[in-house]
């Protein structure tokens, strides 16, 4: 026969003492529909649009781990004054993200070079229908307007590329023309005296 350690009824003392110092603290439960909550400055809600950056490269569809975003595109021809011919350009005609089928992973926004895709900290989208979930450039285009500014840069930071280029520019003296050196002869052919 096995010997029980501890005194009867030490659970039960136990548990009672937990449902004890938990009714005398103050609740933390938030009501959410009638109280908004306080996110985090960088809450992933939904993804925003903005069409006018979108050079359709297609990167974002392509690193798609999920591929719920589907682009759609065509060519115009643009006339360049002074140009030998016209150039093209890509025009964006279709851009869905199907957030059913969405992870949140943020992938599309960080490889996104011309700045067109952002994080709105906008979660309430919710839908009856799965179809409706499909959001096409119009709908994207539409929560730009939730996308909170871009957070102060911090003065104790690092500055940026462009402002170490700018003050190194700043602070280097301008050589006379006669004192910059003289091109010399053009590689490979050219003949040496």
């Amino acid at each position: 026969m096995s010997e029980r350690s501890g005194v009867p009824g030490q659970g039960l003392v136990k548990g009672l003492a937990v449902t004890l110092k938990t009714m005398t603290s103050r609740s933390t439960t938030q009501q959410y529909p009638d109280v908004a909550p306080e996110l985090p400055p960088r809450s992933r809600g939904v993804i925003a649009l903005l069409e006018e950056n979108c050079t359709v490269c297609m990167l974002c569809a392509r690193e798609c781990p999920d591929w719920c975003i589907y682009i759609d595109s065509h060519k115009e021809e643009v006339a360049v004054p002074g140009a030998a011919r016209p150039r093209q350009r890509n025009v964006l005609d279709k851009f869905d993200i199907d957030f059913s089928l969405c992870m949140y992973c943020g992938i599309c926004v960080e490889v996104c070079p011309f700045d067109a895709l952002y994080w709105s900290p906008e979660f309430e989208y919710a839908e009856h229908d799965i179809k409706d979930l499909l959001h096409d450039k119009d709908h994207l285009g539409e929560w730009m307007a939730t996308v909170p500014p871009p957070p102060a840069h911090d003065p104790h930071g690092e500055p940026s590329k462009e402002e170490t280029t700018a003050a190194r520019k700043a602070a280097a003296p301008a050589r006379p023309a006669a004192e910059r050196p003289e091109p010399g002869p053009a590689a490979g052919g050219g003949a040496t005296p």
